[in-house]
């Protein structure tokens, strides 16, 4: 009874004389920091909890909240302006005014997002993945770069042949069929050091956008997919420095605002230098020289409230020697360079004419160069092939959003000039100059797009484009026999055109269709079908991105690509949407894809039908995913079904069919592909990542048997891509180490700690035979047979 009493007095003396803990009214307005206007429905986040303790502002833009004495973290976020974040110290009634810079070249982008539902299930297109450059930056990553591409293929849908692969393969298309944008601007060669990374500098990407379905008709060129890179506008309230050091390459971001409020510039360099480590690792990498560095600067220029200007200019360059591989024809060679060479240019022009109706206006210029150079063993004279591909394009659109509805038409001109292949011999004494003839060409464009909700359940996207194609000279155009294998042998005629004369045309529609059905607010069902045409392909016999690949327009025999596409697709939100879940199943069709005759060489080819096939392919798949978006635990899980087949019948010869003229696969054709991602923010200091990646082995040509001819075996080759490599899985890792004590101070920095292939799986990319006595052996070659460790260290400056 004692005891009763006594801990009654004690829990009535504690409840009168320890504090409780007081609450506080944090309130403010949140204002536009150019026109000091307030701003409506800004979301105002406490401690990352949106749903127990976030709020909006009101038509005056003021806030209020009840909040517990301590430290908050507070977040502000609008469609359209940076985000504002900071921590507070609440120990009593606090005014808070915030002002938020809005992004101003991203005012075309505002109109047409801001429709207040979620994309995933609500926008009437399909195959369309957006992705953060923040969820990339957080993944594991080879040699510790972020890396867009490698990480794209954890998406559904998206392969390659390997992880030496200058590419992706989505929904059964070839790596030249995928459109890839930075900033409206064509990037013809995505990777550098032969598909070890890509071009894209992670510092300066604000995000991306992959249409694998549904592609917009804005879009044209291309016959399988689309990937929309949208690089960081810059900024015109404050400056910005960040960056990386890391064992692989350096790379430095600076965003400067010139004119406070009216023209910002961006600058975003990266730079592998640091090939002397690998005489570190064997004395066989002693005459190896490995480097590569892009950059890109960006100028935004705020006119007046209506009217913007922006300015682009990327520069890219790769340089790889090595004397373990063959030189060119008839060169005695110490060693060989391949380099590469990308300059893009552009200029864009934004106009509200009114809050409904803008225009916008772009000019850009898109060089790619590819060199080998051979070095002469007696007297060190470069060899040099070299190629180019110029690209000039003019494109305008006008733009009309309704409430439930949005227009828009576009008008393109590209011009394309190609210089195929010129060998310099320079003084090289057993060498002479070669040239193939130049290629020109005009490609013209019209749009019309038209995006409304019909009703709350039913919702269009309607698109039609018109792509017209001329083939320009000066150019030689053969004549074959009728129904003979295109050869010098069957040459009866040739004619000669002229400059500017058009030698080819083609021309013709491209619907794009897409339908959105609402089961429940968060579930729905979408249609789609796709028809597109390309004019500019890649001919090549290997899968390596060696420069002996060419590109190669549209002319009288070899024949634009056209594909087809239908999907369809279910699509749901969890009631709190932290989960989403799709599926989605596909078929495409493809005319005039191309594919090499054995013994096939393009290199100096001036007639390159000689040495190609035509015929038609065919792609189907099924597609499931399902991701976390909020907690400490985010990310995503996806199983994707699909094959890719070929076919080509030019005629009753052999030397008109591939594997007799039935379907075979393709390259690319991995079956079952497994991929999952997550990410654990286990605490302020410490996020952890992993990916894991499954896939069917690729197709590749294995010989029938072998031919003993003077003492040597000879392989004999009869079905194409009839064998498959084994399995290939591997996981990755990646620990990022923050000093939350840094989030107040203007420099930042954190640490990577990344393991690619983490349990040391020799995935094969390809098998090749040697002659080693009287036997000949296979042989799996493998680019990452171990372990890969990196260490990155990052930092920001603000």
């Amino acid at each position: 009874m004692r005891i009763r009493v006594l801990t009654a007095l004690l829990l009535t003396f504690l409840a009168f004389h320890l504090p409780a803990q007081n609450r506080y009214t944090l309130s403010g307005t949140v204002r536009d920091s150019s026109s000091q206007q307030p701003l409506n429905r800004a979301a105002i986040v406490i401690d990352f909890d949106r749903h127990t303790t976030g709020t909006y502002t009101d038509m005056q833009g003021h806030f209020s909240l009840s909040l517990a004495s301590g430290s908050h973290t507070i977040v502000v976020r609008l469609i359209g302006y940076r985000t504002f974040r900071a921590v507070r110290s609440i120990r009593q009634d606090t005014q808070l005014d915030i002002t938020l810079p809005s992004v101003a070249s991203q005012l075309e982008e505002v109109i047409i997002s801001n429709k207040g539902y979620d994309r995933h299930v609500r926008q009437p297109l399909l195959g369309v993945s957006q992705i953060n450059i923040a969820t990339l930056k957080k993944m594991p990553a080879a040699l510790g770069e972020v890396d867009i591409l490698r990480s794209l293929q954890m998406m559904p849908g998206v392969t390659s042949v390997g992880e030496a692969a200058n590419g992706l393969n989505i929904r059964g298309g070839t790596t030249d069929q995928n459109l890839i944008l930075m900033d409206e601007t064509p990037i013809f060669n995505p990777t550098h050091m032969f598909g070890l990374f890509s071009v894209f500098p992670p510092d300066a990407v604000s995000g991306l956008d992959l249409y694998k379905g549904n592609v917009p008709a804005r879009y044209g060129g291309r016959a399988a997919s689309v990937l929309d890179i949208h690089l960081k506008t810059p900024s015109l309230e404050r400056a910005e420095l960040s960056g990386g050091i890391s064992l692989v390459a350096n790379r430095l971001t600076a965003d400067v605002p010139l004119i406070k409020g009216k023209l910002g510039l961006l600058v975003s360099a990266r730079g592998a230098f640091n090939d002397f480590l690998l005489r570190l690792v064997s004395p066989r990498f002693d005459d190896i020289r490995a480097k590569f560095g892009d950059g890109v600067a960006k100028v935004f220029w705020r006119v007046n409230p209506r009217s913007t200007v922006t300015a682009l200019g990327y520069y890219s360059q790769d340089l790889f020697q090595t004397n373990l591989v063959g030189s060119l024809a008839n060169v005695n060679a110490v060693n060989t360079q391949f380099a590469q060479q990308t300059a893009n240019g552009m200029v864009s022009w934004f106009y509200a004419i009114n809050p409904r109706l803008n225009i916008k206006t772009n000019a850009l210029v898109a060089q790619f160069i590819p060199r080998i150079l051979s070095t002469e063993d007696s007297t060190y004279n470069k060899v040099e092939l070299k190629q180019a591909l110029l690209q000039r394009q003019v494109k305008s659109t006008l733009n009309y959003q309704l409430t439930q509805q949005k227009w828009e038409l576009g008008l393109s001109v590209t011009q394309y000039r190609l210089n195929p292949g010129e060998l310099r011999p320079g003084n090289s004494l057993s060498v002479n100059y070669q040239k193939t003839p130049r290629e020109q060409a005009l490609e013209l464009g019209i749009h019309l797009e038209d995006e409304m909700s019909l009703s709350d359940q039913l919702a269009v996207s309607a698109g039609l484009r018109y792509s017209h194609f001329l083939t320009m000279g000066p150019s030689v155009v053969r004549r074959y026999e009728i129904g003979a294998v295109a050869d010098a042998t069957t040459v009866i005629d040739s004619l000669v055109y002229g400059a500017g004369q058009i030698a080819k045309q083609y021309g013709g529609l491209e619907p794009r269709l897409g339908f959105r059905y609402a089961l429940t607010p968060n579930a729905s069902l979408k249609l789609g079908y796709n028809l597109m045409r390309q004019y500019l392909q890649v001919i090549t016999n290997t899968m390596t991105p060696l420069p002996t690949a060419r590109w190669k327009t549209s002319d009288t025999y070899i024949q634009p690509q056209v594909s087809q596409l239908w999907s369809a697709g279910y699509f749901q939100n969890s009631r709190n949407n932290i989960f989403e879940l799709s599926a989605e199943v596909y078929y495409r069709r493809t005319l005039h894809m191309l594919d090499y005759k054995p013994g096939a060489n393009f290199l100096l080819q001036p007639y390159p039908e000689t040495q190609l096939l035509a015929g038609r392919s065919k792609a189907y798949g099924l597609e499931v995913m399902v991701s976390r978006k909020k907690g400490e635990l985010t990310g995503w899980i996806n199983y994707t079904y699909a094959r890719t087949l070929n076919r080509v019948n030019q005629g009753d010869n052999f030397d008109q069919q591939i594997n007799g003229g039935n379907w075979y696969r393709a390259n690319y054709d991995r079956p079952h592909s497994l991929n999952t991602s997550l990410n654990i923010n286990y605490n302020k200091t410490h996020s952890f990542s992993f990916n894991f990646a499954y896939s069917t082995g690729r197709p590749y040509t294995a010989p029938e048997g072998f031919i003993r001819y003077q003492n040597r075996n000879y392989p004999y080759y009869n079905e194409r891509n009839q064998n498959h490599l084994p399995a290939y899985h591997r996981l990755d890792f990646a620990w990022n180490i923050y000093r939350p004590s840094l989030k107040d101070r203007r420099w930042q920095g954190h640490w990577t700690f990344t393991v690619y292939n983490l349990y040391g799986r020799k995935n094969a990319y390809s098998i090749f035979y040697r002659t080693e006595g009287q036997a000949t052996n296979p042989y799996r070659l493998s680019i990452f047979g171990a372990p890969i460790p990196s260490l990155t260290y990052n930092f920001e400056f603000k």
